[in-house]
């Protein structure tokens, strides 16, 4: 029986796309109009997938509902998962199901820019259809991100309502994300950073200080009718909002960057899983900010392990 149960685990819901990463670090000035001698590495990514394993790293174990290629790389992906104990039972292996992101960093580990070629997720309409209702009921909250086919993200929204649970919103792409407000409206959290908040609201951040932005984004998020909200900002840390008109500042943690590339990711699922399993906002912002600060201090799209305990969270029993 316990086996069944631990199979039958559903934990967080994240669904999305995943990446082959393609990164490149100059081993001195990076010249954008010559050569750069440097180093390139390959790395699973996308920024659903790093949550889904940020999440398995804190032992919550999650479920994925994502597309890979049929091939070796594919089969790669998942058996990592897998080993990290993420319920990989419900992503499906199609022709051109892993996307791919190009990106050069300087030798601060900042990223200098980037291209990415996205998979095509209409595969996932038939998950929802045949097992959509088991999955819902069965979740602990919903991840998804807000950039993805509107067809699929309305059928995410209509089950997450009725079975009353709640959706976490990752912003990939916030110029698509601006033509889902209504959807932003549903949404139990929105993250996302300064420049894509500015876009989010028409409004220059980078003008303000602390208190200002703080201010200003409390004053959106109530006109805007959205829940909760966070801005990141870097390693001045992150401003947060509610719909309730209180706001605040959470701290960055101190650490040498190495490079950027899945702090912002694992900073979204540390306050998914805080929100999920009972933190406030600013304790959410707390747990979040750990994660980040752990991916920043490594070359890893992801965060390391913890155990639960150490951000304040609860085991899930088998």
């Amino acid at each position: 029986m316990k086996g069944k149960i631990m199979e039958e685990r559903i934990g967080i819901l994240v669904f999305g796309a995943v990446f082959v990463d393609i990164k490149g670090y100059p081993f001195s000035l990076y010249r954008p109009d010559g050569r750069n001698a440097g180093k390139v590495v390959k790395v699973h990514g996308g920024v659903s997938r790093n949550i889904v394993e940020d999440i398995a790293n804190v032992e919550l174990r999650p479920t994925f509902i994502s597309v890979v290629d049929q091939d070796a790389i594919g089969e790669e992906v998942i058996q990592k998962l897998k080993r990290h104990k993420v319920n990989t039972n419900y992503i499906q292996r199609i022709e051109g199901g892993l996307g791919t992101w190009l990106a050069i960093f300087d030798t601060e580990g900042e990223l200098m820019g980037s291209i990415s070629q996205r998979p095509d997720l209409s595969k996932l309409e038939e998950v929802l259809v045949e097992h959509g209702d088991s999955l819902f009921s069965r979740c602990d909250s919903v991840i998804v991100e807000i950039d993805m086919d509107s067809k699929l993200l309305k059928l995410i929204f209509q089950l997450a309502e009725k079975y009353k649970k709640k959706v976490y919103a990752a912003v990939s792409n916030m110029s698509i994300a601006l033509e889902r407000r209504d959807l932003l409206k549903t949404t139990a959290c929105i993250v996302c950073n300064q420049q894509e908040a500015g876009m989010l609201f028409s409004e220059d951040f980078e003008e303000m200080n602390l208190e200002e932005m703080a201010s200003s984004l409390s004053s959106y998020v109530v006109k805007a009718q959205f829940p909760q909200m966070i801005m990141t900002l870097g390693s001045q840390g992150a401003i947060y909002a509610e719909q309730n008109g209180h706001f605040g500042h959470c701290k960055a943690k101190k650490v040498h960057v190495i490079d950027t590339a899945g702090a912002g990711d694992a900073f979204f699922a540390g306050v998914a899983m805080g929100l999920t399993y009972g933190k406030n906002l600013m304790e959410a912002c707390e747990i979040g900010t750990k994660l980040a600060a752990s991916v920043l201090g490594t070359s890893e799209n992801v965060n390391p392990r913890f155990l639960p305990e150490e951000l304040g969270l609860k085991s899930l029993e088998d």
